[in-house]
């Protein structure tokens, strides 16, 4: 072969590129970093394109872990998530982990593969992983889905659906290429740029004008504090209004962290306790950003607002849900952008509740709360907090699951600088240790302080303990605190105050620590009140590491069921 021919063939093989180059080219020009997934038979031609491409892939060891994962990427680092799954088992596998990205507003993109264009529709031809209608078992957990047919539709397609992804309400969304359409050899040119920016989504004009009137004559103005307002990265904009109208805030636990701590305004997180609900209940205009007022953050629906009620949301499905309001569907970030630039006059001094400060009704309310708890004999459990809290640097990001210790988390942690993950949208067991995952490694990419705390109990971590290898695999630096209490500690609870018995949660399980070792990951036992300096010692390590501590704690009493 002449050096010609040679030239000729070397070519030719540069411009062989398929359906999935067009994916990855895309993703790549739109500013993904990262990948998450788990490869399958028809998605095959992604991951051959992902080895020509620049993306980093991190692979789970289940699908629902790999959502998460990309979950916990979106969260920690602020940009969007990438999930590649394969199709039928692989796709429905990841569909809890979806559901808590699409409750969060979690944006994401999801491609999926599909059996071959020939195989779609009500045919049944046995196809491998063949479902009736793959896409409709994602209708529940992504704000969108789309089948590509065409792969020179596949950068416009994937493009429109990163910008509905970014836009307010954010959340994941679905997009399907069938197995052929990756394969195939294409003459479509590499995609060189690609631009997806979010859709504007301001409040209309007559809707502030109006509440600013109501919050012009309030005397006892309060604000709930939503996950929306993280999202939408109004927490300056909160601060300002609070201070110009002298409003107590209290975050939901999806909130946390949208409110300084320690303000003199701040109700903190304390939703699940009467104290704070009685102060939401006397506002005579009570301003909801950026959550629907349900069930943890009306205090299990027993929270009867006497005022009037400014309800501030992207997604209209949210205004109204629970209580009459004046809806306004609006970014958190532009609503109170545009509220604070209208509330031009100060009105704080109008502020009063019955006589007293709204400074001193909050110093007070946080006293009432506080006695309330030392009148439950909770002293291990708020010791086990403080002292997690206590050990954990003031700008480290966390993570927790549907765990005793996390429900403890939603009402008394204090992010600090740090960022507050829970898997409190959807509610699913499994979700902290592989968000961590993605969390850590999305930080390290972007070359920001990437050590992560997963915390989780021993239930839920047997959803997630395969991921074990991916922290490994990748030297993911995720220190996993697992607090071993024999069974599903919250759910016992309930069924002892309920039934006065617990039945079938009691569990079977592995020596948490010989297990991580086994991974070859480091992991050590401790005390309960061990557990700080356990968790200083093991930030100070590379790589991840487990902490396992075996104690059985107690939630403090409901309130809800006092009245």
């Amino acid at each position: 072969m002449t050096n010609t021919d040679m030239a000729a063939v070397e070519e030719s093989a540069d411009i062989q590129r398929n359906g999935g180059d067009l994916v990855v080219e895309t993703l790549t020009a739109l500013g993904a970093k990262t990948v998450f997934g788990i490869p399958g038979q028809h998605a095959l031609g992604l991951f051959d394109a992902l080895g020509r491409s620049p993306l980093h892939f991190v692979s789970s060891r289940v699908e629902n872990n790999s959502a998460f994962s990309a979950d916990g990427y979106s969260r920690a680092t602020g940009e969007v998530g990438v999930l590649f799954l394969s199709t039928g088992p692989g796709a429905l596998t990841a569909l809890a982990g979806l559901q808590e990205a699409y409750a969060t507003g979690v944006p994401m993109i999801v491609v999926a593969s599909q059996i071959p264009l020939e195989g779609l529709g009500a045919r049944r031809k046995g196809m491998l992983h063949q479902l009736d209608d793959q896409k409709a078992s994602a209708a529940n957990v992504t704000k969108s889905q789309r089948l590509i047919q065409h792969a020179s539709g596949i950068p416009s397609a994937i493009q429109d659906a990163w910008t509905e992804a970014v836009s307010s309400p954010q959340g994941p969304v679905w997009i399907e290429v069938p197995q052929n359409v990756l394969l195939d050899l294409i003459f479509v040119p590499a995609v060189e740029d690609a631009l997806a920016d979010p859709f504007d989504n301001p409040p209309r004009v007559e809707l502030v004008r109006e509440a600013v009137k109501w919050l012009s004559a309030a005397e006892r103005p309060a604000i709930v504090a939503g996950g929306g307002v993280r999202r939408g990265h109004a927490q300056k904009q909160l601060l300002a209004i609070a201070e110009k109208l002298n409003a107590p805030v209290v975050c939901t636990p999806g909130g946390n962290g949208a409110f300084p701590w320690n303000h003199e305004l701040s109700l903190q997180s304390w939703m699940e306790d009467r104290y704070v609900t009685e102060v939401l209940e006397d506002a005579d205009v009570l301003v909801v950003i950026g959550s629907s007022m349900g069930e943890v953050s009306s205090n299990y629906f027993t929270m009867e607002p006497r005022g009037r009620i400014i309800q501030i949301d992207a997604e209209p499905r949210v205004l109204e849900s629970n209580r009459p309001a004046l809806g306004i569907r609006a970014d958190a970030g532009q609503a109170l952008t545009a509220l604070d630039e209208a509330l031009v006059e100060p009105h704080g001094e109008r502020a009063q509740w019955h006589g007293a400060t709204p400074q001193a009704v909050v110093k007070d309310t946080l006293a009432k709360v506080q006695s309330r708890l030392d009148g439950q004999d909770l002293g291990l459990e708020r010791q086990f907090m403080d002292d997690i809290r206590d050990a954990v640097p003031a700008d480290m990001q966390t993570f927790w699951d549907m765990t005793i210790s996390a429900y403890w988390g939603w009402s008394c942690w204090d992010s600090k600088d740090g960022e507050f993950h829970s898997a409190q949208g959807a509610g699913g067991l499994g979700y902290g240790f592989p968000a961590a995952i993605g969390g850590a490694l999305g930080l390290q990419r972007l070359g920001r302080p990437a050590r992560v705390l997963a915390v989780a109990g021993d239930g839920s971590s047997m959803y997630s303990i395969s991921e074990l290898a991916t922290a490994k695999q990748h030297n993911a630096p995720v220190t996993w605190l697992i607090v071993d209490d024999g069974g599903y500690g919250i759910l016992r609870e309930y069924m002892i105050d309920t039934f006065g018995k617990a039945t079938h949660t009691e569990l079977a399980r592995p020596d948490f620590v010989k297990l991580a070792e086994a991974f070859g990951v480091p992991a050590r036992r401790v005390k309960p009140e061990d557990v700080g300096d356990a968790l200083k010692a093991a930030f100070a390590a590379d790589g991840p590491n487990v902490v396992v501590v075996d104690v059985l704690l107690k939630m403090f009493g409901p309130t809800h069921l006092d009245i």
